[in-house]
């Protein structure tokens, strides 16, 4: 298996994998399936009863379980990922005029981000942003405490408005702009570039094996980028490759080559247990999917692993110790681009909070997606 480029309209698994609007309707759903069923994993783990997000499933498994809004609330994952859709899908005539939009309904937001455990970073930089100032209103300081998985989970649906090979340029500058709005650090901000890369990677039918490898390949291009805007560099100097490192290391570990792009491997024993210690060893501060870097990683292993399977896939990403909303919500996304409702139990989506909202923005991403502009 070889990592070169694939055309549009590609081949995953043996599947042909076009474009469809259909996929592009679950990717904003799953995206937020996982979200609501990860946040509730980190809810329960942080309650005082402290029940199991296992011993739910005991009884009938996902298939009984019906995600309404009431007891199974999306977390500020979607609200800001919405808010980014939102923005991607008006009709602005330049890119400054998308970040001001991104601005204006990021800070619409910020009032019922409280209320869902965000990422405090996602806070933080949204009091920064300033709607009113026309020439800087996306221009907030850098921040050492920004490294947060936030930017990584409101930019998947950019890979999906930019997924065109021929549109990489545009796909990485507005990536790391609505990145570092929020999350102005390399490892906030790379990580919504590598959301927004794996997204346009799964539309375009590249091998899954190769998204790792060719993600970091483009990472030199959000650096160029940065360069030209002269913002920050001295203090993005220190950390920048602190991303690559850690992605580096995970590549090497699961024994994904450089330019073969062999299948990943993995450990003959990697139940649940020993999930959890490899995540934490992945993380840096010991909470699993806590950072830019940490929160795709876990979303992509999970998607190695499980193939098809979206219950394995829950069990990997949805299910774990750490920040599962966010990874939850990476990997759903992925899934839904990957292979649609298939296999999902309709329980989990019919009664979802802003389903309809969430399928208008993939119809909405998938039109504009493949007009000519």
């Amino acid at each position: 298996m070889t990592c070169a480029r694939q055309p549009a309209g590609g081949w995953v698994q043996g599947r042909e994998l076009p474009p469809q609007m259909e996929k592009f309707q679950a990717a904003m759903v799953l995206g937020s399936v996982g979200d609501a069923l990860g946040y509730r994993n980190v809810c329960r783990e942080n309650s005082a009863c402290g029940s199991d997000m296992q011993e739910l499933l005991q009884d009938g498994g996902l298939g009984h379980l019906v995600l309404s809004a009431e007891k199974w609330p999306v977390s500020d994952n979607t609200l800001m990922h919405i808010a980014t859709a939102e923005a991607l899908t008006t009709d602005y005539w330049c890119l400054d005029d998308l970040y001001r939009e991104m601005v204006r309904r990021y800070v619409g937001v910020l009032d019922k981000l409280p209320e869902r455990r965000p990422d405090p970073a996602t806070i933080d930089g949204c009091a920064q942003l300033k709607p009113n100032n026309y020439l800087l209103a996306w221009h907030t300081p850098f921040n050492e405490k920004g490294s947060g998985f936030g930017a990584a989970t409101k930019a998947m649906c950019i890979g999906m408005r930019y997924w065109q090979p021929e549109r990489l340029a545009t796909l990485v500058e507005v990536s790391v702009e609505c990145g570092r709005m929020t999350h102005n650090h390399p490892t906030g901000f790379l990580g919504s570039l590598c959301t927004a890369l794996f997204v346009s990677y799964a539309v375009q039918g590249r091998p899954l094996e190769c998204w790792g490898r060719d993600m970091l390949r483009a990472v030199p291009l959000a650096e160029e980028y940065c360069k030209k805007t002269i913002r920050h560099m001295a203090e993005y100097q220190e950390h920048w490759f602190y991303f690559e490192a850690k992605w580096q290391f995970y590549l090497e570990e699961r024994k994904i080559s450089e330019d073969t792009g062999d299948r990943a491997s993995f450990p003959d024993s990697y139940g649940a247990a020993e999930r959890e210690k490899t995540y934490k060893k992945w993380s840096s501060e010991g909470r699993a999917g806590r950072r830019g870097h940490d929160a795709p990683m876990i979303a992509y292993d999970a998607l190695l692993a499980a193939g098809d399977s979206w219950t394995e896939l829950c069990h990997r990403a949805m299910f774990h110790g750490g920040e599962s909303g966010a990874t939850g919500t990476i990997a759903g996304c992925l899934f839904g681009l990957l292979y649609g409702l298939d296999g999902v139990p309709e329980g989990l989506y019919r009664d979802l909070e802003h389903r309809a909202t969430l399928e208008r923005l993939g119809t909405a991403l998938y039109r504009l997606s493949t007009e000519e502009k």
